[in-house]
């Protein structure tokens, strides 16, 4: 994140984009006295040599002892700030705002103004503390995740516990998860059952009840009877780890906005400061009674007014406030550039299972001919979808019970948009919808197309067996967010392989605009690229593994289901952690949000600067003018940009 300069002197400069500022006390080193301590040091000094000024009038304090006096207290808070001016320099970036203040407060002692060259760098002090706190503050909610992987596990090893670090834990490998303790690593749950907070995750408290088998990921609270979990990831591999590089990777990637405010600020101060230059000397041609001391002042003032902090650190700090509100709500946006594009959305797409449906499919009725042996069909189709990770194979798991691994598949096969095959002593087993029946030539007596469920066809020896009837339900607050996204004026559209009386019956249901059924990833492709054609921009909301072709075509790709796979959290724009279907509108309103802070924090600067910089080119304003010119619109624009942490979604 870009952020304005610092009292401190920095641990590290990074110039390959920018000026970027690492302030030491951001990672908590600091307490909140120390960072202020320069500059009440300074302010003590300051008002002790305005009262020996103005009202003590003490007869010691003339000659050398005068500016000595405010020379020392200005070094506390100056010479950091003319450090890093240094720095910059050495670095090629010889017009930054330390450039600017540094020679502004230096010109002020060279004139002989003190009291006011150690008050626009004690301000610009204090106004710099209160940047870094209020950075500090917007990266809380982000950085709080740091804390949700313990730094040791209990391992077995031949049946004893033994603690070791985290990272030194290998695949298959079993962890002993007591009651209250969080999980380390990434596995699969060996006990029976167990109940898991999964806050850290997906930002709710409900209990998530796993059984045997089933994933369990790091970050969870295990909140019942000890538990054994054998770990399936390696440390840096967990979903949590991705989850973490994700949102610390986040400012990488800049908005269109940032990115005109960086540039504008290194064409923006070069120009100042000649413009500066031209003010000190260029009246000397036109004014018949010039007075360099007077226009240098009026420079020094223009100069003070021009630092571009209020820009430079507000409009970062925006959009770095939406990321960690997008965060605390389990919204993870991967740059502040996806919150620019969602806010101006018009159009989202959304995949129908698992984003608008629960994608807990249940298996209501088994429909086989006769002349099958049904318990064997059944664990044919068991073997056969336990090889794929669609929520159809888990229901059928549900239903059918334990895969029966002795049965040997052969020539196993996914077919986009159909289903599965494999061999089975020798024969062929055909498992999914019914084009994947017409595609194979098999013949059957259903209408497939009638009744709102969907059906699994199965075929085995080229001749149809029959089907599984298998329904899913609607997502509690799926009907929330279609009311919402409208309320936005937000079209919407619904894709789905499913078929299309299904498609149409949970259209219907929730009243979404448009809703296709029956389509192949390339026909999910089209449909986007038609919609795109009418100059919207385009969301398209689902799982990002099997969408990926219309995750990369739209504008944004929005990932349900982020703990779901790792090709989610990698190929999605935004990843909404649990799965909550509300939380595409809440997304697409905090980058509304974000967009109104930033051009808001734009709008004031630019004005209150271009009418004091007038003021104090024409001497009408003096350094307590620029002062607020500068620190002052600095912290009024920084306090409105962390307003967005506050707002509620």
């Amino acid at each position: 994140m870009e952020e304005c300069c610092s009292t401190k002197p920095k641990k590290e400069h990074q110039h390959h984009e920018g000026h970027d500022h690492d302030h030491p006390h951001e990672t908590g080193d600091q307490s909140v006295f120390s960072m202020f301590l320069p500059a009440i040091i300074s302010f003590g000094l300051l008002l002790i040599g305005i009262a020996l000024d103005h009202f003590i009038k003490a007869d010691w304090f003339t000659g050398w002892i005068r500016p000595v006096w405010y020379f020392i207290a200005y070094i506390p808070v100056g010479v950091p700030v003319l450090k890093e001016a240094f720095e910059s320099i050495k670095n090629g970036d010889v017009f930054s705002e330390f450039f600017l203040m540094g020679i502004a407060t230096v010109g002020a002692f060279a004139i002989g103004e003190y009291p006011e060259g150690v008050a626009v760098m004690l301000f610009y002090s204090v106004g710099e503390v209160f940047q870094a706190m209020a950075v500090t503050r917007a990266k809380s909610n982000i950085r709080s995740l740091l804390d949700q992987r313990p730094d040791e596990v209990t391992v077995l090893k031949n049946g004893k516990p033994q603690i070791i670090k985290s990272e030194k834990v290998n695949i298959g490998d079993v962890i002993q998860l007591k009651s209250g303790e969080k999980l380390g690593l990434d596995g699969e749950l060996l006990s029976e059952t167990a109940s898991f907070n999964t806050s850290a995750l997906t930002g709710e408290s409900k209990p998530d009840t796993k059984t045997k088998g089933e994933t369990v990921l790091a970050g969870m609270i295990n909140l019942n009877t000890v538990s054994e979990i054998k770990v399936t990831a390696a440390y840096k591999d967990s979903k949590l780890s991705k989850i973490l590089e994700l949102v610390q990777n986040a400012t990488a990637q800049k908005a269109p906005t940032e990115l005109f405010i960086r540039k504008f600020a290194k064409i923006y101060t070069p120009i100042v400061v000649f413009l500066a230059i031209g003010i000190t000397f260029l009246p000397y041609l036109f004014v018949e009674e010039y007075d360099f001391r007077a226009w240098l002042y009026r420079a020094l003032v223009f100069l003070v007014i021009s630092c571009p902090c209020a820009l430079v650190i507000s409009i970062p700090l925006g959009y770095f406030g939406g990321i960690g509100a997008g965060s605390r709500n389990g919204i993870l946006f991967k740059g502040s550039n996806f919150l620019d594009v969602l806010a101006n959305i018009q159009h989202v797409v959304m995949d129908k299972t698992g984003t608008l449906t629960e994608g807990v499919f249940k298996v209501q009725e088994v429909h086989f001919d006769d002349e099958f042996n049904r318990d064997e069909i059944l664990k044919f189709v068991n073997a056969l979808e336990s090889k794929s990770s669609h929520p159809v194979a888990t229901a059928i798991y549900q239903y059918a019970g334990k895969v029966d691994h002795s049965i040997l598949l052969e020539n196993v096969e996914e077919i986009a948009g159909h289903g599965l095959k494999a061999a089975i002593n020798g024969k062929k087993l055909l498992v999914g919808n019914f084009k994947l029946m017409d595609k194979f030539d098999i013949k059957y007596d259903v209408q497939p197309e009638n009744g709102v469920n969907t059906l699994i066809a199965v075929a085995y020896d080229k001749k149809f067996v029959g089907y599984l009837k298998i329904a899913d339900s609607i997502k509690a607050d799926a009907q929330l967010t279609i009311n919402t996204l409208k309320s936005l004026g937000v079209k919407t559209t619904m894709l789905s392989g499913d078929k299309s009386s299904v498609v149409k019956h949970v259209a219907d249901t929730l009243g979404i605009q448009n809703a296709y059924g029956d389509l192949l990833p390339e026909d999910k492709v089209n449909k986007v690229k038609e919609i795109k054609a009418k100059n919207q921009t385009v969301a398209f909301v689902g799982d990002g593994v099997n969408d990926a072709p219309v995750v990369a075509l739209s504008d944004v790709g929005i990932a349900m289901g982020g703990l779901g796979s790792d090709a989610t959290i990698e190929t999605a724009d935004v990843v909404i952690q649990d799965d909550m279907p509300v939380k595409i509108p809440m997304a697409i309103n905090i980058g509304k949000q974000t967009r109104k802070i930033v051009w808001q924090n734009i709008m004031l600067a630019f004005t209150i600067k271009a009418a004091v910089l007038i003021l104090g080119a024409g001497g009408l304003a003096t350094m307590w003018e620029a002062v607020f010119a500068d620190v002052g619109v600095a912290l009024l624009a920084i306090l409105n940009a962390v307003r967005i942490q506050r707002m509620k979604f």
